[in-house]
């Protein structure tokens, strides 16, 4: 039977080539490419040498920027407060390509690399059974005889199969712009910093430069349009902040995570780009609404919005009005934020919007103020009226 599987390079879709071929499936694997870099290069030579029986891999890095991270950078939305959904992203999108191309190629079944206890199993199979319910999921992690990673890098050594993995280095990396998961290996001890060999793109603070760096990003409707003034591709724009951030050691997390499953793990990620737009949004956003939709969108959109991304229920009606309701705000995000980078952190230092609800002369305290403070009185006695009436209760 005709299988295609979301390949990623890495070891376990590597091993799983070779593990469905040798149970009598013909294996096209399919391979994003939603930011990883210049390892998929090398993926069509990988997985042939695996045993597939053809390679595809698709550029997708705009439509996983526009159509994919710039919604849930809309809602603010971050997975416990902290983590920006980046592998949980880029799931939806591959299993949308996997359901065409099961479709175009006639084949019978799609297949993902997800383990039996993780979250992306989930996503996988809820997004390709929402987009066609009548094809079969296989899932290996959950029925192969493999234990541990090392037996996985014993098998891929045995049978000749290129992976980055080593027993030394033993790490699950999962990729993209919006950023990077790093689980297993080391970092399974949660009493203990993440090795430095764990990450990629963010430098330790004792190697950041000493002189700060300040940035500029523009706002169009919500959508990020310039980088210092130049103007770039969402997913370049990206990117670049990236590299610049991560130079600067900003954009690392470490948290305990509460997976779908109910196991609690550790998750390291790397997401500099992901962060410095997220605070950039907040502040402009905060700038231009008024206070009761700015605190109804963090009270009640950005947690329902990550839940429902973190539990791979991308494509349900729930996401796509909440989007309504985020692309409504996102009219007024207009204008221009200004960041200082240095040593691990990042400040918003100025910001200016054409929506700007900020007035000087409303919050300042020298001679240009032009609020009557004698309103003051009025507005005290109006709005603590029912702390006056309890109190009263209390004498």
């Amino acid at each position: 039977m005709r299988l295609i599987l979301a390949y990623s390079g890495g070891l376990d879709t590597s091993v799983m080539v070779r593990w469905l071929s040798e149970r009598g499936y013909e294996v096209i694997t399919y391979t994003a490419d939603v930011g990883q870099g210049e390892e998929l290069d090398q993926i069509p030579q990988k997985a042939k040498a695996a045993g597939a029986k053809e390679a595809i891999v698709e550029d997708l890095k705009e439509e996983f920027a526009n159509d994919f991270c710039l919604p849930t950078l809309r809602a603010l939305a971050l997975y416990e407060g902290k983590y920006p959904l980046s592998a949980s992203l880029s799931r939806p999108l591959i299993a949308k390509r996997l359901v065409h191309y099961a479709k175009e190629l006639d084949a019978k079944a799609v297949a993902h690399g997800s383990t039996g206890k993780g979250n992306d199993q989930v996503r996988f199979e809820l997004s390709v059974w929402a987009l066609n319910p009548s094809l079969e999921v296989i899932a290996p992690f959950r029925e192969w005889e493999f234990r541990s990673r090392e037996e996985e890098v014993e098998y891929a050594m045995r049978f000749k199969i290129p992976v980055k993995a080593t027993k030394e280095k033993p790490y699950s990396i999962d990729k993209n712009l919006w950023g990077i998961s790093i689980e297993c290996g080391p970092i399974e001890d949660i009493s203990k910093e993440p090795p430095e060999d764990a990450f990629e793109i963010t430098k330790p603070i004792e190697k950041t430069p000493q002189e700060p760096t300040y940035i500029e990003l523009e706002f169009l409707e919500g959508k990020p349009i310039k980088l210092n003034s130049e103007a770039l591709s969402l997913s370049e724009l990206i990117s670049r902040l990236n590299s610049i951030a991560g130079e600067h050691g900003f954009g690392r997390i470490d948290i305990i995570e509460s997976r779908l499953v109910g196991i609690k793990s550790r998750e390291v990620y790397e997401a500099p780009g992901a962060l410095v737009l997220y605070e950039a949004y907040r502040d402009l956003l905060s700038t231009v609404l008024d206070r009761y939709s700015f605190h109804y969108l963090l009270s009640h959109i950005s947690h329902e919005y990550a839940k429902i991304v973190y539990e791979g229920l991308w494509f349900s009606p729930l996401r796509e009005a909440l989007d309504a309701f985020c692309n409504s705000l996102a009219k007024r995000v207009t204008g221009k934020v200004r960041l200082k980078l240095q040593k691990g952190s990042l400040r918003v230092v100025g910001r200016e919007s054409p929506y700007s609800l900020y007035s000087e002369e409303l919050a300042t305290y020298s001679p240009m103020d032009s609020f009557d403070h004698k309103d003051g009185g009025a507005f005290c006695r109006v709005f603590g009226l029912p702390m006056k009436l309890l109190g009263k209760t209390r004498c």
